[in-house]
């Protein structure tokens, strides 16, 4: 792949820093051990599993899953009443949206 003079290779297509920054965003708002305001990252481990899934064509049902047992087993929280079903379509409409986009408006 041949560089382009002030455009990141690959900006905004999934696995960048983009993808990966849009996603944190959307699980920092999300936040359902409530301490995004303090610590940026606490759910960085979710970032390249979730990438992973997106790329390969996971759909809303196997996100929902995904989240549902992050939720259990590496948080230690109840899923009921956090909703990870509304979250798991967040994430595949944001994924749609900014994969379909394709550019970040970066020259």
């Amino acid at each position: 792949m041949t560089a382009v003079p002030g455009r990141h290779p690959g900006a905004a297509r999934p696995g960048t820093g983009a993808a990966e920054n849009g996603l944190r965003q959307l699980l920092n708002e999300w936040d359902p051990i409530g301490v995004a305001d303090e610590v940026r990252d606490e759910y960085d481990c979710m970032l390249a599993p979730l990438l992973q899934r997106l790329r390969s064509g996971a759909g809303q049902a196997e996100i929902r899953e995904f989240l549902r047992r992050e939720l259990e087993d590496h948080f230690g929280l109840n899923p009921r009443g956090l909703r990870p079903d509304a979250m798991a379509a967040r994430v595949t409409a944001w994924w749609t949206s900014a994969d379909g986009a394709g550019d970040t408006g970066c020259v």
